[in-house]
């Protein structure tokens, strides 16, 4: 990895009002309140509005992340947004940014890794800094998952909310925020976790055609449990650094136990560990940026702190960083 010339420089979060809690879904499905946070963690989650989409979302978290930073987004060159639950099939969520904000020179983009992107923009933003293409880049998260999910499944219910995450990228050569990445992808795996569009099948077996959000638990669980620890000893050899000098690691927020295992297989402790799925539930690519966002109003993450983010999940996909944060 080339030496960064990219720096962190803002963040910013934004959930919806509405609440779903562990309650209501005991009146939808067959589950109950000990059931689910025994399984997941999660005690309740953000609910988009019926005319509350991924953009509105995404604009909240930047419009937080202006007020807490003053920061002005005129001169950003690049919008990247990290959803796959976008209002439209185009124009991009990323489109609907620059035409909010009324930024006057910036491409645009959204890019789909799931879960995994959030950490995905965040890499594509420190590479096009770093190679000087590019100065000031916006990376945003938003789902809007609620309106992807059956209801009717109790397997799947009860883990998705809606949230959006914000962060700017700026050149800083002197001082860089991001250390090390790793990334890989198991294709073969994503038929365990999709939602389909056109396609019927993939690769020769039947899908579930009803648009919504189909997941194999217990697949998805088994393979992010075996590769993120692989995936975290590379990081760290790379980053040339030991697990004792993270300060926190932010995984992406799938459910408690899944994070659980990861940590006890990575020999991390939970206590250096950030979530967001206890009141957010699982909100795919948002769901580090909302993590990030708590431990920094709880005065948990502080300046100089060294932190461990690895995002994960359909495709199937993971990515880690190591970066230093320093806002």
């Amino acid at each position: 990895m080339l030496k960064s010339k990219a720096r962190i420089t803002a963040i910013g979060t934004y959930v919806p009002e509405n609440k779903l809690l562990n309650e209501d879904l005991e009146k939808m499905v067959d589950t109950n309140d000990e059931w689910i946070v025994q399984r997941t963690g999660i005690k309740e989650r953000r609910i988009a509005g019926e005319e509350e989409y991924a953009s509105d979302l995404a604009i909240h978290a930047i419009e937080n992340l202006i007020e807490q930073y003053d920061k002005d987004l005129n001169d950003v060159d690049c919008i990247i947004v990290a959803t796959t639950t976008a209002d439209y099939a185009f124009p991009s969520v990323a489109c609907r940014i620059q035409s909010h904000f009324n930024i006057p020179c910036t491409g645009a983009f959204d890019l789909n890794a799931t879960c995994a992107g959030f950490t995905y923009a965040l890499h594509l933003a420190n590479s096009l800094i770093t190679s000087e293409a590019h100065r000031k880049i916006l990376v945003v998260a938003a789902e809007t998952l609620s309106k992807v999910t059956d209801y009717t499944d109790r397997t799947t219910c009860i883990l998705f909310g809606d949230g959006a995450g914000a962060m700017l990228v700026e050149y800083d050569p002197d001082h860089p925020s991001f250390q090390a990445t790793h990334l890989g992808t198991n294709g073969d795996g994503g038929i365990h976790v999709y939602r389909t569009t056109f396609a019927t099948s993939m690769d020769g077996k039947p899908l579930n055609e009803s648009g919504k959000l189909v997941q194999n638990g217990r697949e998805v669980y088994k393979w992010a449990v075996r590769t993120l620890p692989v995936g975290i000893e590379e990081l760290l050899r790379k980053a040339s650094l030991v697990k004792e000098d993270i300060n926190w690691f932010v995984p992406h927020s799938a459910n408690l136990r899944m994070v659980e295992s990861i940590c006890e297989k990575s020999e991390i402790s939970i206590e250096k560990t950030l979530t967001s799925m206890q009141y957010f539930g699982n909100t795919s690519a948002a769901s580090i940026p909302l993590a990030l966002g708590l431990g920094i109003d709880e005065g948990k993450v502080q300046y100089g702190d060294t932190l461990l983010l690895y995002g994960f999940g359909g495709g199937l996909t993971h990515l880690g960083l190591v970066v230093t944060w320093n806002i």
